[in-house]
């Protein structure tokens, strides 16, 4: 995440607990850049969330945003479920940054459909707004 990033996350982290969702922040940086950014940015002193020192890459390979050739790794975002599957990737450019507030629609979204059996969030889907149930009745209909 870079500092704009960071920044506007710690700004919802606690809408995220609230809703018992948990942010963890990974970087191929180390601990001491993290420190050093923490103790020399205002944006990144606002972090109260889990920054991560991924040293040998191993996250960043395995969710393949790794780019070896430049040593760093591309902006990714992966939503977990509670069940330890993946409902949601995300991948920028290290030129484009993210939306914490589409984030936390996307997880609202997500945790939604879990507890709803059947239903799917159409498009910009927000909380109250209606869902749909899959099925043939709907082709040609939407």
């Amino acid at each position: 995440m870079c500092p704009t990033e960071l920044e506007e996350m710690a700004g919802y982290y606690d809408k995220f607990k609230k809703i018992n969702t948990e942010i963890l922040s990974v970087s191929v940086d180390s601990v001491f850049v993290h420190k050093a950014w923490h103790d020399e940015s205002e944006a990144i002193k606002k972090v109260s969330f889990p920054m991560l020192a991924d040293g040998n890459h191993a996250l960043s390979e395995m969710f393949g945003v790794y780019l070896p050739e430049d040593g760093v790794a591309l902006r990714g975002t992966f939503i977990i479920g509670p069940d330890k599957v993946l409902k949601s990737i995300e991948i920028n450019d290290n030129s484009i940054g993210r939306s914490a507030k589409e984030l936390y629609r996307k997880v609202q979204a997500a945790q939604f459909v879990a507890t709803h059996n059947g239903k799917v969030c159409p498009a910009s889907w927000e909380p109250g707004d209606d869902t749909l149930t899959p099925g043939l009745n709907l082709v040609g209909k939407i």
